[in-house]
């Protein structure tokens, strides 16, 4: 086969069947759902899909009275397409690198801008950061997500597991923090020296600490959280 022929482009870049299950990853970026039922998927994250597949986004009373109102505060963002049928879909986000996480029972909270599926045996809630919510445009807002399935996540570039340790507490940037334990609850601290030192915009004048017994997850990038999604 030439080098460079198109070819050899159409057999490198080709979609494969790996039989992974649900969730395959066809590149770093892109996330293959093989469908046969519904799954949760991110709004404007489907790029592609092959088959019998319906999308219509969450109903105002699809998870009762109490989440929605919590949605129409957090915006666009926290917005969700439920996919039905068989098919393959197939799912990306502005070139992030994607996640897959098999949860056994356990609880974990996704930052609402970087979840992009999850199977429907998950439990699900949208939580607000309330005390944050003044200080950034838009607000804060993250997904609890607890019981056996698989979450499909994204992040920009690789990212970093840092261990939670009781009486070690870890701070982190918000806007680059990706998701952490089921069992933590972050709080917020503000920190005005540190803000002048580093001569930057209001964002870095506060911090997510967290305390405990656990794992949060980081980037290497500041994302300017919660743009509105649309599709």
């Amino acid at each position: 086969m030439a080098k460079y022929s198109l070819d050899e482009f159409v057999s490198s870049t080709r979609q494969q069947d790996r039989g992974e299950g649900i969730f395959e990853l066809e590149s770093p970026r892109m996330l293959e759902v093989n469908l046969d039922g519904m799954i949760w998927i991110k709004a404007g994250a489907m790029v592609a899909y092959v088959g019998d597949v319906k999308f219509e986004r969450e109903g105002i009373l699809e998870k009762g009275i109490g989440k929605f109102l919590k949605k129409a505060v957090t915006g666009e963002g926290a917005r969700l397409t439920k996919a039905t049928g068989r098919g393959r879909v197939y799912l990306a986000d502005s070139g992030k690198s994607v996640q897959i996480l098999n949860l056994q029972g356990e609880s974990i909270y996704v930052n609402g801008n970087d979840l992009l599926a999850f199977e429907p045996s998950i439990e699900w809630d949208i939580k607000m950061m309330k005390k944050i919510t003044a200080m950034v445009a838009g607000g804060l807002f993250n997904v609890r997500l607890e019981g056996t399935g698989m979450i499909a996540v994204t992040t920009h570039f690789e990212p970093l597991t840092l261990m939670v340790k009781p009486g070690q507490p870890i701070r982190t940037d918000p806007n680059a923090t990706i998701a952490w334990s089921g069992s933590l609850q972050p709080e917020f601290k503000t920190d005005i020296s540190l803000k002048t030192f580093l001569g930057r915009g209001s964002g870095e004048s506060f911090q997510m600490e967290f305390n405990g017994d656990g794992f949060v997850v980081i980037q290497p990038y500041e994302e300017v959280a919660f743009q509105s999604q649309s599709g």
